[in-house]
């Protein structure tokens, strides 16, 4: 293999590693869960994913080329753009390349199904800009949280609502998340000027949210369905109870280790793996 066929191997993964793909790769195979739980059939499965999949990737792109100078002020190395490993215009580039990419990986279900998931993908794009410093920056988060399941039964056969409680627990996870993936970041974005929700409510405020909104999700998937919770749904609701302290608590060896405290937006991840488990195996979403 040449130097230059690795060289561009290279710089593929490297713009692959700005993506955030721990969460996109997280969020896309819950989306993937889920279309197979609601009844799509394998290339209804796979549009949901490939259309998941491209908003994720637009998402986690315009947020490390929008935060490049913030991110190289604080020394996050760990962020390629910040880094200088890739370029802000390279990763701005395939941002608009997987924005424009997911109505069009959408329309392969419907035109409704692919109206909310670009309106889900728009949200997102306004927390990266203005919301971020605002008191609103957990408002995106809810809404492209709640898109994701509505978008996920529209794009079924004949476009069926999503239920209410359905698209509110996936409301409320979102929200949570937002206060879980802040957490790591309060003081690096207190020295850059960032404000937003959980800046003002602090690391306390904000992890109380996290939690509380976490159970409120898993609460709503077990109590929102017609008929008795089932003893699957009230362990879910236990474990809602249960992981994200315990989770938090682990992670402070890393952080005491000099790493970032990651473990409360894992603790999400968790919680949203479990939720989708819960949905997929009580067949009660449509």
């Amino acid at each position: 293999m040449s130097s230059r066929v690795l060289e561009r191997v290279a710089r593929v993964g490297t713009l692959v590693r700005a993506s955030h793909p721990e969460p996109a790769a997280a969020v896309t195979t819950v989306a993937g869960l889920l279309a197979w739980g609601v009844g799509h059939r394998p290339a209804g499965v796979l549009a949901v994913v490939l259309t998941v999949a491209a908003s994720q990737l637009a998402v986690g792109w315009a947020n490390d080329a929008l935060d490049a100078e913030r991110d190289a002020a604080v020394g996050r190395t760990d962020k390629p753009v910040a880094a200088g490993a890739v370029s802000r215009r390279a990763t701005a580039r395939a941002a608009a390349v997987a924005a424009l990419a997911t109505p069009v990986l959408a329309l392969a279900t419907n035109p409704t199904a692919a109206l909310v998931a670009t309106a889900g993908l728009v949200s997102a794009l306004l927390y990266d800009w203005p919301l971020k410093s605002s008191p609103l920056s957990v408002l995106p988060y809810a809404v492209s949280f709640g898109s994701l399941p509505a978008f996920v039964v529209l794009a079924l056969p004949g476009a069926p609502a999503p239920p209410v409680w359905l698209v509110a627990a996936a409301a409320l996870l979102g929200a949570g998340a937002h206060f879980a993936n802040v957490l790591p970041d309060l003081t690096d974005d207190a020295r850059t000027g960032v404000r937003g929700l959980p800046h003002r409510l602090g690391p306390v405020g904000s992890r109380a949210a996290a939690a509380g909104l976490l159970l409120a999700a898993t609460a709503t998937l077990v109590l929102g369905p017609p008929g008795p919770p089932s003893a699957v749904g009230l362990a879910a609701v236990a474990a809602a109870v249960v992981v994200p302290p315990v989770t938090w608590y682990g992670g402070r060896t890393a952080t005491r280790a000099g790493g970032r405290p990651v473990a409360a937006f894992r603790a999400v991840m968790v919680i949203a793996l479990i939720d989708v488990v819960l949905l997929v195996t009580s067949g009660r979403v449509v």
